[in-house]
């Protein structure tokens, strides 16, 4: 397994290198195109500067790779170096943070449809099967030997229902992002802010910095001011 994540590492660092100019995300989509299954999801992301800003993304790939004869495939996961993006491509994924951005499927089909990490696992009698709760609602549940997909697509929160399922289908049919039943994931989901912990604990701490900034801003325009209103007063008195 250490084997299979250095050369993961090694691949990540080549693309950090060599798509200079050019999109982080196409780069990886080439580096790991051999692989018959791949997650690219969007780990992390931040602006650095305040009058001319730069992005950046980090990405968490999870891919499978075939170990020798047979069908049966190894999955292994690693997250990237920050990799510098255009504003236009930060705007563009700005708003899902968390959530798969390009996939490969078993079968090999590429799709650039946006949802929530593990879902394209769901429905496959091969990671699982469907089963009821107490009330008759239908959920998913992987076979015990797929039960790490639930830590490592990061799948936390109520159990997935078929409902769901059915509705993440209809919208992956229609290439549309899907967030959720209550849009529980992308940038402003609620199973987000447990997930990506580090991107809103850096934008907590920039709006904090914000706002000390301009505390003391108005603190140095009330003593300009009662300053200006000294000189003022005392000019009077040579009258």
């Amino acid at each position: 397994m250490k084997k299979h994540l250095w050369v993961l590492c090694v691949l990540l660092a080549v693309v950090t290198i060599s798509c200079a100019g050019r999109s982080p995300l196409e780069g990886i989509k080439r580096e790991i195109a051999r692989y018959p299954e791949y997650s690219i999801i969007l780990e992390d992301m931040k602006e650095e500067g305040n009058f001319f800003k730069d992005y950046f993304h980090r990405y968490k790939v999870v891919y499978a790779e075939k170990p020798g004869i047979g069908d049966s495939l190894v999955y292994q996961s690693g997250i990237t170096d920050w990799h510098e993006v255009k504003k236009k491509e930060y705007q563009k994924y700005f708003n899902y943070l968390g959530m798969v951005l390009v996939s490969k499927s078993r079968d090999g089909k590429i799709s650039d449809a946006q949802y929530p990490p593990g879902y394209q696992h769901v429905g496959n009698s091969q990671y699982g099967t469907w089963r009821r709760d107490e009330r008759g609602n239908s959920f998913w549940e992987f076979y015990g030997k797929f039960a790490f997909f639930s830590h490592m697509f990061g799948m936390v929160g109520r159990p997935i229902y078929r409902s769901d399922w059915n509705t993440y289908r209809d919208y992956r049919s229609r290439g549309e992002p899907y967030y959720g039943r209550n849009r529980e994931y992308g940038t402003t989901g609620t199973n987000t802010k447990h997930t990506n912990k580090n991107f809103f604990q850096r934008r907590q701490q920039k709006e904090m910095a914000r706002k000390a900034r301009f505390s003391q801003r108005v603190k140095q325009r009330a003593r300009r001011s009662r300053m200006s209103g000294f000189r003022s007063r005392s000019g009077g008195f040579g009258k």
